[in-house]
């Protein structure tokens, strides 16, 4: 079957990974959040200025408190700034540098929040999203990591179970043209390797993510065929995705395409249908 056929009875297809109701989560998200917002609280109270109150911030100990205490600063004072900038140390006079006229002043700062309750549930609640950011997607590939040596005893599949670094192809293949090319997880047979791919879960998805998001697996699916031609490989492509934003826009039509599209050398699935659409007989072909 292609992955196109399996559209009409699509939400039998997808995982549905549970969540969390709301306000339920709040009493354990005012406890885990509370001493965040103390040390804010101590820091912008000593600040001179936010700029400042930044620097002290990238001198946070340990890592997961600093984290935590950016993203209470992006919300006070630098909305504007990324979190996955704000919270690279080495980064943080370079930004004051060049984004910290911009801040909010320290003033305003301290008056807003000594207007909030401690612990203030809004800006806990906003933490608490944070936490398992991209637990679902962890939880997908420890699954297909399952899949894999339940279903395919003859092969080895690396890569990164949960956390941790995706694979480089240039790390695997010899003059790859592309070294920092990532992909999620590599099947390989002794030292063969059938397959490359990447893992996803879109809880949901739209509009230009949804664009981006085939756009992205078509340029890395022809990267990795132009090589595998030129070197007379038969490694193949897969893309693993599963959860409800398959359901919406043409996601699922455009995963089809891709999957059509490359003469039987790529195949997008969902974890249910990974062990009828992912053979032996098609990994070796």
């Amino acid at each position: 079957m292609k992955f196109s056929d399996y559209q009409n009875e699509a939400h039998l297809w997808i995982t549905l990974s549970t969540g969390e109701y709301y306000p339920d989560v709040l009493p354990l998200a005012c406890e885990l959040y509370q001493p965040v917002l103390v040390t804010f609280s101590h820091l912008i109270e000593r600040a001179h200025s936010s700029k400042n109150l930044f620097m002290q911030i990238a001198e946070l100990q340990p890592q997961w408190m600093r984290i935590q205490v950016c993203r209470v600063f992006r919300k006070y004072v630098s909305p504007e700034i990324p979190v996955e900038m704000l919270k690279k140390k080495s980064a943080a006079q370079g930004i004051c540098d060049n984004f910290g006229d911009g801040f909010r002043p320290i003033a305003e700062v301290q008056k807003r929040f000594r207007e909030r309750p401690m612990p203030d549930e809004a800006i806990c609640a906003i933490l608490w999203e944070y936490k398992d950011r991209g637990k679902k997607g962890y939880d997908l590939t420890e699954r297909l990591f399952s899949i894999v040596r339940e279903n395919y005893p003859s092969l080895v599949i690396s890569g990164p179970e949960r956390a941790g670094k995706d694979i480089l192809l240039g790390e695997i293949f010899p003059d790859y043209p592309k070294p920092d090319r990532p992909v999620d997880f590599i099947l390989m047979e002794g030292k063969k390797i059938l397959a490359v791919g990447l893992a996803r879960y879109d809880s949901d998805r739209g509009g230009t993510q949804e664009d981006d998001r085939t756009g992205q697996y078509r340029d890395c699916a022809a990267e990795v065929l132009r090589y595998a031609k030129a070197h007379k490989l038969k490694t193949k492509v897969i893309f693993l995705n599963d959860g409800p934003g398959l359901l919406l826009g043409s996601m699922w039509r455009d995963y089809a395409h891709i999957d059509e599209a490359s003469g039987n050398r790529v195949k997008v699935a969902t974890l249910r249908m990974f062990p009828d659409r992912i053979t032996m007989k098609w990994l070796k072909s």
